[in-house]
């Protein structure tokens, strides 16, 4: 197996493949991933999703890429009983949330709005969408962060991409993972479960077959704006920063939005509603720990835990 890193989306990306020349198929994979990047960013006033954002109030003609990820936003949006929410994004930015994280970390601390009091919440539930015209309405007053679900969409496209010329790939877009195939002599990809209380250490290694793996987190994109510690996570319910008692959820699925989505949504809801939420989706399954770094799981990632390390 070899592998290729390099920064995009404000995250380090790595690619990994088994094949004769991976050169040229790293170097197609990067130009995709940030031919993406130019599309999804809303950090980026040229991309097509700060275009779309500036159109709330009329109807915007959208790409073929843009139109497939606004719909499977939609499905998961209701599949995740509308926690996973795109049209959080001006809670985002009340939070300090306005620039990329790298220029937050920059700066260590975040701008406090002038009125932080929270607006009307219009749900992503609003958003209309004319796939026959390739056509989106967003309510005057509605706009969309679409980062975490494109970054695993992104993850999978590329991977496929790969395969092409590959027995076996993975991708890695800042904790959104999906892989194709196996090593070689191999029987599954073998994957550290992170220490959300230091990164540089795994609490276990997991064994995790083709798929998707994501991995949501409290712990990573902190600030502080005043007296407040804030988040990248939003919950739609309060337009806060989530509070939860889980600090990470990984969660594995058939497609990688959907293991992006809902462990995001798993690690809002908390344990109260972690299951209930997987109710009628059997394909995806969770691991998340907790403050203590304690583990939780549902029962079917048993056989996932590897190896403490």
């Amino acid at each position: 197996m070899q592998y290729y890193e390099f920064r995009a989306m404000n995250t380090n990306v790595v690619l990994a493949a088994e094949c004769d020349d991976p050169a040229p198929v790293f170097e197609r994979a990067q130009v995709f991933i940030e031919q993406c990047e130019e599309r999804f960013s809303r950090f980026k006033e040229t991309s097509e999703l700060s275009a779309l954002n500036r159109s709330a109030g009329t109807w915007f003609s959208v790409s073929p890429d843009m139109l497939e990820l606004l719909v499977e936003a939609l499905e998961l949006h209701q599949a995740t009983q509308g926690i996973f929410d795109p049209s959080i994004l001006p809670d985002l930015q009340a939070a300090g949330y306005i620039h990329s994280f790298d220029e937050l970390r920059a700066h260590s601390t975040a701008p406090i709005p002038a009125k932080s009091e929270r607006l009307r919440k219009i749900p992503f539930s609003a958003i209309e969408i004319d796939s026959l015209r390739g056509q989106v309405y967003l309510l005057a007053g509605m706009q969309i962060d679409l980062g975490g679900i494109a970054k695993g969409w992104i993850a999978e496209k590329t991977a496929r991409r790969m395969a092409l010329s590959c027995t076996a790939c993975a991708v890695n877009t800042g904790g959104d993972m999906f892989l194709v195939g196996q090593p070689a002599g191999q029987s599954a990809w073998e994957i550290g479960l992170e220490d959300p209380k230091d990164p540089s250490l795994n609490l276990m290694v997991l064994q995790v077959e083709s798929g998707a793996v994501a991995t949501s987190s409290i712990a990573k994109r902190r600030w502080r704006q005043g007296d407040l510690e804030r988040h990248h996570l939003i919950d739609p319910r309060t337009g806060k920063p989530a509070e939860t008692p889980w600090s990470s959820v990984t969660a594995f699925a058939p497609q990688a939005v959907q293991a992006e989505t809902f462990a995001k949504a798993i690690l809002i809801a908390g344990p109260e509603r972690a299951e209930a939420l997987l109710e009628d989706h059997p394909e995806v399954s969770f691991l998340a720990v907790d403050a203590q770094r304690q583990l939780w799981k549902s029962p079917r990632e048993v056989e996932r835990i590897y190896e403490y390390v």
